[in-house]
C-alpha cells in the first residue's frame, strides 16, 4: 500500500507548514490566547486566504473537494503548532453536518461564510449526565406550527463564545436515552433565550456552557431528519475523532522533537543528560509510541471512508485507543524528561501535554473506546 503523499498533498503540507511557521511561534500563541474568544481573527483570515477553511467542501459548494487525507495533513500541522483557532469545531464538525445532510438552502446560507472566514460555528452536544453517549439527550425541541422551540442546557461547547451559529442536538420525541427521536438544529447564537457562560479550558482553548430557554427556530433549522439524526451525528463525530487523532500525532511529533532537543542541551554532572543511555532508551520508546499513533491515524483516515457504519466506527474506536495510549506515554515522558520546568506555563512542553490530555478525553476516552472495540468483538 502506498502511503506517499500526492504532489497536491505535498504542496498542501508545505503551504500550511509555511504559514504556521511564520505566524504561530509559542510567543505569538500566548498573545492570541488573550484575544476575544481566545484565538486570532487575523490567523483565521490567513487560513481562509489559503483555502484551508474550504478544503473539505465540494467544488459545487465553493470548496476544494478535499478528502480525509487532506484533513489529516491540516490537523497534524495544527497540532504541531498548538493552534487555538476553531478549525475542528467549525470546519470539521459543523462543516461535516452541512456536507453530509445540509439542504441546498442551508449550504448556501452557511458554507460561504465558513470558507471566507467570516463565520464560525460550534457544536452543542455534551450534557450534564451524557458522558460520551451521543444518544443521551435531554434538551428538547418541540414542534410548533412554523418551527421548533428548544429548551435545555449544553456544556463545554468549543468555540461557543465566538460562534455565530450553534448546531444543537435536541430530542424531538422519546425518553432521554432513546436512540431515536434526536435531531440537529441550526440556532443563531444571538437568538432570544440563548445565554452563555464562557471560560478557558485546560489546553488554552475556550468553551461555553449554554442554556436554551424557549428558543424559537424555523422549520428549516433542522439538518437532516429531526426525528432520526443519530446516525448522522455518529458519522460526523467519527470524522471529528479521526481529525483529533491526526492532531495528536502532530502534537506528539513536536513533543518528541522538543524533548530530544532539551536532553541534548540540558547538562548534569558536566555532560548532556541525553548522553545517558537510559534516557536515550526513553526517547526511543517515545518515538515508537508516536509512530504507532501515526500508523493508527492513517488507518482511521482510511476507515473514515468505509461504507459499513459499524466497521467504520469500530476501526476509528480502535485508533482512538492507540492514540490515547501513545499520547499519554509521550506526554508524560516529555514532562518527566524536562523535569520541573516542564510544569511551568513558560515552557511550551506543558502546553502540548495539556492539549494531548484534552484530546484523550474528547468524544470518548481510551477506556470508553476500548470497551466499544471489545463489545464489537475486536482486540486492542
Amino acid at each position: 500500500m502506498d502511503f506517499d503523499l500526492s504532489e497536491e498533498q505535498r504542496l498542501l503540507k508545505e503551504s500550511i507548514d509555511g504559514l504556521l511557521t511564520d505566524s504561530y511561534d509559542f510567543e505569538s500563541r500566548k498573545k492570541y490566547m488573550k484575544e476575544k474568544g481566545g484565538w486570532s481573527q487575523a490567523v483565521w483570515g490567513k487560513l481562509a486566504e489559503q483555502g484551508l477553511l474550504g478544503l473539505p467542501f465540494s467544488e459545487a459548494d465553493g470548496g476544494f473537494g478535499g478528502g480525509g487525507v487532506e484533513t489529516m495533513i491540516v490537523m497534524e500541522a495544527l497540532g504541531k503548532a498548538l493552534v487555538l483557532e476553531p478549525y475542528l469545531a467549525t470546519v470539521v464538525i459543523c462543516g461535516g453536518f452541512l456536507r453530509h445532510a445540509g439542504s441546498d438552502a442551508q449550504k448556501a446560507a452557511y458554507v460561504p461564510g465558513i470558507i471566507d472566514g467570516s463565520k464560525t460555528l460550534a457544536f452543542a452536544q455534551l450534557e450534564k449526565n451524557s458522558r460520551y453517549d451521543l444518544f443521551d439527550v435531554s434538551t428538547t425541541a418541540k414542534k410548533k406550527a412554523d418551527g421548533w422551540i428548544i429548551d435545555g442546557e449544553k456544556f463545554v461547547v468549543l468555540n461557543g463564545e465566538n460562534a455565530a451559529t450553534l448546531l444543537v442536538t435536541a430530542r424531538t420525541k422519546g425518553d432521554r436515552r432513546d436512540k431515536t427521536g434526536i435531531g440537529v438544529f441550526l440556532v443563531p447564537a444571538n437568538a432570544k433565550g440563548v445565554t452563555k457562560k464562557s471560560y478557558p479550558t485546560q489546553d488554552g482553548l475556550h468553551a461555553a456552557d449554554i442554556t436554551f430557554t424557549g428558543v424559537e427556530v424555523g422549520a428549516d433549522a433542522a439538518i437532516g431528519n429531526p426525528e432520526d439524526a443519530l446516525a448522522l451525528i455518529e458519522r460526523v463525530v467519527d470524522e471529528a475523532r479521526v481529525a483529533l487523532c491526526a492532531e495528536a500525532v502532530g502534537l506528539m511529533d513536536e513533543s518528541l522533537k522538543t524533548t530530544v532537543e532539551y536532553i541534548k542541551t540540558r547538562k548534569q554532572f558536566g555532560v548532556a543528560i541525553g548522553s545517558f543511555q537510559s534516557l536515550q532508551h526513553r526517547a526511543s520508546d517515545m518515538f515508537v509510541a508516536a509512530e504507532q499513533a501515526r500508523s493508527m491515524s492513517m488507518f482511521a483516515t482510511m476507515a473514515n471512508d468505509f461504507e459499513n457504519a459499524k466497521e467504520r466506527s469500530n476501526a476509528i474506536a480502535a485508533a482512538k485507543v492507540q492514540i490515547g495510549k501513545s499520547l499519554k506515554f509521550v506526554g508524560q515522558q516529555s514532562i518527566q524528561l524536562h523535569g520541573g520546568i516542564g510544569m511551568t506555563m513558560e515552557a511550551k512542553i506543558g502546553h502540548y501535554f495539556k492539549r494531548l490530555t484534552m484530546i484523550e478525553n474528547t468524544f470518548g476516552d481510551t477506556d470508553y473506546h476500548q470497551r466499544r472495540v471489545a463489545d464489537a468483538g475486536g482486540l486492542v
